[in-house]
């Protein structure tokens, strides 16, 4: 039998300080990938580095900070012991909420709570982190694992973080600068990216009683495969397209749906709309509304329905927005207009392609 006086009072409340100095030497590779050059010093300090001299090149520099976690997606990824891809979904609701405005991600600190340290799973958890990161350009400064044996389960953990980003005062995008007949280009998202997922598993996982490992063929793989589908990172592509074209605003399309996010970046002067009949939205959304016999007004207030980012630009640029991001991996098109109507509401009109 083990003498109890040999085990830590920490570790026997069910801390493990050993297990999380293992977690961050696993880390360290995948954080080492993301530094910038303003980085300074490694990982392990009270505090990260980051050299602001270089902000001495701007005329004006703005910083922008944006704060997020993902949300009940978590449960997927640990219904499925599969870790590496959720920091994909951290990152995209972090930085491309700092793209909307403009702003150059230029770091990120994370957060992850675990009622048990893994440190493989951890390590995981921050690979994919690491791999947004490099993605969106962003240097992983630095962040936190806290153990919450009690108030997590042993292998239950949230991930949250925060993100610092940089833009000229006199480039920032938003409603003051979008004006009548600007068009709105889509640009399609991943999936259902990292939102409504307390929707889509009550749909499918409890009502429904559908396993993670079904086969759904209009899926064209498993459930749980077609719901860990990361979230796509726009940011790169974003600020790439605001420097080829006029940009007057950006929407990130995440919690509340097309509508309601691109509201937020109307003036209280004009409106929008939105014709349903440019796109097609993929077969989750239509399996979740189709399951779960959700409305149209709710699935559309809930879910991003294959639009996971929006760009208002000027209407002569609109072909080339579209090429654009076509030409960058990303499917784009023209999905409506800017209207001389007081309100800063949106209006979907149309139905979506057969």
């Amino acid at each position: 039998m083990t003498d109890p006086s040999a085990t830590s009072a920490y570790a026997r409340a069910g801390v493990d300080i050993e297990a999380g100095d293992r977690a961050v030497e696993l880390m360290k590779a995948s954080v080492a990938k993301t530094r910038r050059p303003e980085v300074l010093g490694g990982l392990g300090g009270f505090a990260g580095f980051f050299d602001a001299s270089t902000l001495a090149a701007y005329r004006h520099p703005v910083l922008a900070t944006s704060t997020d976690g993902v949300g009940t997606k978590v449960a997927i990824a640990q219904a499925m012991d599969k870790h590496d891809t959720i920091g994909f979904d951290l990152i995209g609701m972090l930085v491309d909420d700092l793209v909307v405005v403009g702003a150059e991600p230029l770091f990120v600190t994370d957060y992850i709570a675990c009622g048990r340290v893994v440190p493989e799973r951890i390590a995981a958890i921050v690979s994919g982190i690491a791999d947004a990161c490099v993605v969106a350009g962003a240097a992983l400064l630095g962040g936190e694992t806290a153990e919450h044996p009690g108030l997590l389960g042993p292998d239950e953990y949230d991930i949250a973080g925060a993100t610092t980003g940089v833009v000229e005062k006199d480039r920032i995008l938003g409603p003051a600068r979008v004006q009548v007949g600007d068009r709105l280009i889509a640009m399609a998202s991943s999936g259902l990216h990292s939102n409504g997922y307390s929707l889509v598993r009550h749909v499918l996982l409890t009502e429904a009683g559908w396993a993670l490992d079904r086969d759904v063929p209009e899926l064209g793989r498993t459930l749980g495969e077609e719901l860990l589908e990361p979230t796509r990172v726009y940011a790169q592509e974003c600020l790439e397209l605001a420097d080829t074209v006029t940009v007057r605003a950006m929407s990130h399309v995440t919690g509340g749906g097309l509508a309601n996010n691109l509201a937020r970046v109307l003036p209280e002067t004009l409106s929008a709309t939105v014709d349903r009949a440019t796109w097609q939205p993929g077969p989750i959304f239509r399996l979740v509304q189709e399951v779960g016999k959700v409305s149209q007004p709710d699935i559309e207030a809930t879910l991003n329905m294959g639009v996971g980012m929006v760009a208002v630009v000027a209407p002569e640029d609109a072909d080339k927005a579209v090429q654009h991001l076509t030409g960058r991996g990303i499917a784009a098109w023209d999905l409506g207009g800017i209207d001389d109507a007081p309100g800063g509401t949106v209006t979907m009109v149309g139905a979506h392609q057969g």
